[in-house]
């Protein structure tokens, strides 16, 4: 009697056939999980702060100084300037201004509001300096909107300017996330044919992103999760949740064309597309978890948000959707099979056209790519200040009232704390200010203002260059290496040089320092789990070389457009959160592509071992899904350069810019040329390793 081995089904069909069985059961779990967090986090509300912090750098170090000694300089600042063409020193205009910040010093936070003393070379353009008694981030939006209000004098032009008045004015989102929607829609109903079957990614990227969104807003309560995390979030979300659902539908509607039922299509799927997904998606999870790593505080909040956002947009494609294909799937199949004709007739011609010529192709393909990478080298990171802002903005007129009334570095002023340590710090602080005043790019610097005690002073020096510009980073250096210290160990007191400027700079400089080492964690965690999928050395190297090409053509385009003004953008640094957060969310998002290809070619080569074969119909399989799954990705990160705020547009530009270039030049151009050079070997790995290596295999024998 012959024994007949039944092969037992993985986790992932058992996953897809509870969904498909269970449907309404499964459905109505995640309408509750939405639900639910999302009244949870209507009645908690949000508490999204932005954490700046960086101990050990000498801004921080000056911010402590002043908020244990002189906690009433601690604070952030406003800057209220007043014009008036016939003159500000007139009598009826000090006496209007006088009232103005009378009425000012009554409202909540604020801890002072000097009388105006400096005056521009023309006479017209005065300001004045409110101290409040918290950080620009943990000011209340509405009471800085108070201060707005109050400081309007009618018959003078008065505009406030400081962090605070531009965190005060940011503009709601939500046209770039619907034009996102739209467009993607619009392009799945040309993949698929059928309104029907085009809604079902959209839905499950809407039920992901929703319940990821109440989960992030209420754990903004417990952890420091930034301000701009919310746009953030939705921007991945929408593109990983529509990505992921279509690569699984796609899979499930090939299974229908094929002839198979509705629930093995459905389990299926789940086995192959499917265990793609919850690859791909761990390998965002880790890239996006290495930020943690970096260790400052600004970024791990918004990396373990946009991580948990994958990670429940992952758990949709791989539960809800099964249990809609469960509840639609008598429709979707006559609408399928209706639309029944061969598939990848194109795709396998490219393929051979390029197997014909791949040295060439891998040549030129390569040469464009490192081109885009070159301003990489030229990178220049920060934060770009109210200059850059929407003309409209009160913040952006003050900063250009007083970059034309006094110069522009009167916008970033350099705070110097004089610590004495218990000991006078007067002659000490007039010492610093004497050297400070003849440094070059110093264009003005205040008399010491010593603190109660006497034993700290603050010296305020205003730098001649805006506070963006690559000169006052510089002259930032100077001071801390070549002016200060000399004064500092002579007069036995510490000098430091903090404020607002120095502490973007100190930001920028940390994220710079630190990249290095989160690029090869990144990329060595990704590169080993590649060598355990497809149990090749050449497969996670290409992939780790190609990704990392990816990520800088797109960094580049955006240093082309924002640092260098291309397209009539105000040029500025590059926001120093951007190319830490592309380059985990591109190189994690490139690995889906790259897996789902690579799967699909290594199927064929486990079939059949014959490489160019291999090539042929992993392309043909996957061509056209890829690429619609790219299109959607484009159009929903291209829509937010609609958004007005500028993190945001460097954020769509370099992720629409990274998919397409994955897409078009790597994907259809030189993965498959590296592919044909290989040959059999891409899927070679020495014995001696192949025997230690465990198995973790995309596709289930």
């Amino acid at each position: 009697m012959t024994s007949v081995s039944v092969r037992r089904a993985s986790v992932f069909e058992r996953l897809a056939g509870w969904s498909y069985r269970h449907r309404w059961l499964a459905l109505l779990l995640w309408v509750l999980v939405l639900a639910g967090v999302t009244a949870g986090a209507g009645i908690a509300g949000d508490d999204y702060h932005n954490d700046f912090s960086l101990p050990g750098a000498q801004s921080q170090q000056a911010q402590d100084v002043l908020a244990d000694r002189a906690p009433t300089r601690a604070g952030a600042t406003l800057e209220i300037v007043v014009q008036d063409p016939a003159g500000v020193e007139r009598p009826a205009t000090r006496a209007a201004v006088d009232d103005m910040l009378a009425r000012i010093r009554s409202l909540p936070h604020v801890a002072d509001a000097a009388k105006p003393e400096a005056v521009s070379a023309d006479g017209t353009i005065t300001y004045a300096t409110v101290a409040l008694d918290l950080t620009a981030e943990a000011m209340p939006a509405e009471d800085t909107r108070k201060i707005i209000d109050a400081a309007q004098v009618p018959g003078l032009t008065v505009e406030v300017g400081g962090e605070a008045a531009r965190a005060a004015e940011e503009a709601e989102g939500g046209a770039a996330e619907g034009a996102g929607m739209l467009a993607a829609l619009i392009i799945l109903v040309f993949l698929f044919g059928s309104l029907l079957a085009a809604s079902l990614p959209i839905v499950i990227a809407v039920f992901a992103v929703g319940s990821a969104i109440g989960l992030v807003t209420l754990a903004s309560h417990l952890a420091t999760v930034a301000d701009f995390t919310a746009p953030l979030l939705i921007l991945v979300g929408l593109g990983v949740g529509i990505d992921y659902a279509l690569l699984v539908f796609s899979r499930f509607r090939s299974e229908l064309t094929a002839g198979a039922d509705r629930e093995t299509a459905v389990r299926t799927a789940l086995d192959t597309a499917g265990r793609t997904v919850f690859f791909a998606g761990t390998t965002v999870i880790i890239a996006l978890l290495g930020l943690v790593s970096l260790g400052i505080g600004a970024l791990q909040g918004v990396a373990v948000a946009l991580a948990v956002t994958v990670l429940v947009t992952m758990l949709a494609a791989l539960t809800l959707l099964p249990a809609l294909l469960g509840l639609f799937g008598a429709r979707l199949e006559r609408t399928l099979r209706k639309r029944r004709r061969p598939e990848g007739r194109i795709w396998r011609r490219w393929s051979d056209a390029v197997g014909r010529r791949p040295w060439p192709i891998a040549i030129v393909t390569l040469g464009v790519l490192l081109v885009l990478s070159a301003p990489v080298l030229d990178m220049r990171l920060g934060f770009a200040d109210a200059g850059s802002d929407a003309a409209s903005k009160t913040s952006t007129k003050a900063y250009e009232l007083l970059a034309a009334g006094f110069g522009p570095g009167f916008n970033g002023p350099l705070v110097i704390v004089v610590d004495a340590a218990g000991q006078p710090a007067e002659a000490a602080a007039h010492a610093v200010q004497r050297a400070v005043t003849t440094t070059p790019g110093i264009a003005a610097t205040l008399p010491p203002i010593p603190a109660p005690g006497g034993d700290v002073a603050t010296v305020i020096a205003y730098p001649a260059s805006a506070p963006q510009d690559e000169a006052t980073g510089e002259l930032v250096g100077t001071l801390r290496d070549d002016v200060l210290p000399a004064i500092a160990r002579d007069s036995g007191v510490t000098v430091l040089v903090g404020g607002p400027t120095a502490a973007v700079i100190d930001f920028s400089d940390a994220v710079a320092a630190r990249l290095p080492l989160f690029v090869a964690v990144v990329v060595g965690l990704s590169a080993l789990l590649l060598l355990l999928v497809f149990r090749s050395l050449l497969i996670p190297l290409k992939a780790a070389v190609l990704n990392l090409l990816s990520v800088g053509a797109a960094l580049g385009v955006i240093i082309l457009v924002f640092q260098e003004g291309a397209f009539g953008i105000p040029p500025g640094p590059i926001e120093a959160y951007v190319p830490v957060m592309i380059f985990a969310i591109i190189f994690g998002l490139s690995m889906d592509y790259e897996v789902f290809l690579l799967a699909r070619m290594h199927e064929e080569w486990e079939r059949t071992r014959d490489a160019a074969g291999a090539v042929r119909e992993g392309l043909a399989t996957t061509g056209r899904v890829v690429t619609a799954a790219a299109a959607i990705m484009i159009v929903v990160f291209g829509a937010f350069l609609m958004s007005p705020d500028r993190m945001l547009q460097q954020f769509g530009l370099g992720l629409a810019v990274a998919v397409l270039v994955d897409a078009v030049i790597i994907r259809c151009l030189l993965l498959p040329a590296l592919m044909h050079l290989f040959g059999p070997r891409a899927w070679w790995l020495p014995s001696p390793l192949a025997r230690r290596l465990p198995h973790l295999a995309l596709e289930h024998r």
